[in-house]
């Protein structure tokens, strides 16, 4: 399996680039607009046919590449379900499986960071935007978040994978890449060891300041990246 994770310093965002092997077709996810060129140069290196770029929702810290990576390699732009981007060509519900050349990937919808917000669930690993970070996890102040949500998107949804997964997220501000289900089970410190209500508490007195591109990220990502 071609596997690449791809940092973008400015947002701290992790894309991932996934296929089955040299010259197959491949999905992206959580694609960075400045980083476009990147990607599509990696994929001609390997060969690789891109058919899918998905987002985990719609980001509000940089502006995605989904339109520009549809635009210009005919693959299908993909968000969930509740998402109210118009531009994307397909949405997926809780449970779809999307195959990809012999990998499949099955969407999970946890909401709590967002109320579109959806996992990835590969073999070995899953692909969890912003709603679980290593040692930490996405806020819940804005765009519809819940912390509420968030817990029960983890605690019920994520953390019953099995312990040995990978997971990935969609953002690191501490320079880790990877962590584990059964990691983050004992050792995120926002979660282990504590309730629903702690948890809520935590959230809710967060006071963080907003994303610094929110009010441009937002509205060009509900148009798949194109800025007015």
């Amino acid at each position: 399996m071609i596997f690449r994770q791809l940092f973008e310093p400015v947002s701290s965002t992790y894309t991932y680039l996934v296929a089955s092997g040299v010259g197959r077709e491949a999905v992206i996810i959580d694609p960075v607009a400045e980083r476009a060129g990147d990607y599509l140069r990696l994929i001609e290196e390997l060969d690789l046919r891109l058919v899918r770029a998905i987002d985990t929702h719609t980001h509000a810290d940089h502006v995605t590449a989904l339109g520009t990576l549809r635009d210009t390699t005919g693959c299908i732009s993909m968000l969930g379900e509740f998402t109210r981007a118009e531009c994307v060509s397909e949405h997926v519900r809780e449970g779809d499986v999307l195959g990809v050349d012999g990998l499949r990937l099955e969407a999970l919808y946890t909401p709590g960071h967002t109320d579109e917000s959806f996992s990835f669930v590969m073999d070995d690993r899953v692909f969890t935007g912003d709603v679980l970070l290593i040692r930490g996890t996405g806020r819940t102040d804005f765009q519809n978040g819940d912390a509420r949500h968030s817990w029960d998107s983890i605690v019920n949804k994520l953390f019953r994978l099995p312990e040995q997964t990978l997971v990935y997220p969609a953002h690191d501000y501490k320079g880790w890449t990877v962590s584990s289900i059964y990691e983050e089970k004992r050792y995120n410190p926002r979660l282990a060891g504590k309730t629903e209500a702690e948890y809520v508490a935590l959230m809710t007195n967060l006071s963080l300041d907003d994303p610094k591109l929110m009010d441009i990220a937002v509205p060009a990502n509900l148009r798949c990246g194109r800025v007015a």
